[in-house]
């Protein structure tokens, strides 16, 4: 039985990996990195920010230590913060999908994004009061594919409502990316994933697969839990 839906953020409500790439080319090629567009996609989306540059600066024979980690994310994130709000994109139905479910199920974000990023997006897509928890890259210590968001965001969910008492396997997260689908998995809980990021066939290990979440209806993913 379905009791709550967990989304990610990135590439589920807002199109703007396009946003991060650009900003991490930006900021990595300062410190001399050059970041191409496959590699972000093919190594590191759905990465947080912190395990993104640790991650490509080690790929490239950089080994930084933590202080240059904290002042590439900061840097990030303040450009993120001056450019992004005049170029989101919300995904087509979210808005709709998001208003429906609130109805029916607790609702909760788990992202690898900082939570003032997350809090503008849902600001701009105009969704932020239908969310009961949110969890973000502070919130962490282990970024996603690791489980530990979607374990963190039920157990916010459940103190939330106290009556819900929902276990993993009774929840959905909406994911855009691989490493987000086996972050799902391994905290027990299905996946539906959408095609904004990735295509359909490099989503496969999802339990269900939708171009856009115009596509799919509630009652699709409840059919999902029936025994």
């Amino acid at each position: 039985m379905l009791k709550a839906i967990l989304f990610d953020c990135n590439g589920v409500i807002a199109d703007d990996e396009p946003i991060h790439l650009a900003l991490f080319q930006e900021v990595l090629e300062r410190e001399g990195v050059r970041l191409t567009r496959e590699d972000y996609f093919e190594k590191y989306l759905a990465m947080d920010d912190k395990d993104c540059f640790r991650a490509v600066m080690a790929d490239h024979g950089k080994s930084p230590d933590e202080a240059v980690i904290r002042r590439l994310v900061r840097v990030k994130s303040e450009l993120y913060m001056q450019r992004a709000p005049s170029r989101l994109t919300i995904l087509p139905g979210v808005v709709e999908f998001v208003m429906a479910a609130a109805q029916k199920y607790p609702l909760a974000v788990a992202s690898g994004a900082l939570r003032r990023e997350i809090e503008l997006i849902l600001r701009v897509a105009g969704i932020e009061t239908y969310f009961d928890a949110v969890v973000a890259a502070e919130d962490v210590t282990h970024g996603k594919p690791d489980p530990e968001a979607y374990q963190k965001a039920l157990v916010a969910l459940n103190a939330k409502v106290p009556s819900l008492g929902a276990r993993p396997s009774e929840c959905m997260v909406v994911e855009d990316s691989k490493h987000g689908i086996a972050s799902a998995h391994r905290a027990g809980m299905k996946c539906l994933a959408v095609c904004s990021s990735y295509e359909a066939d490099q989503l496969r290990e999802a339990d269900k697969v939708v171009p856009v979440l115009t596509a799919v209806r509630l009652e699709d993913i409840e059919n999902l839990f029936k025994p």
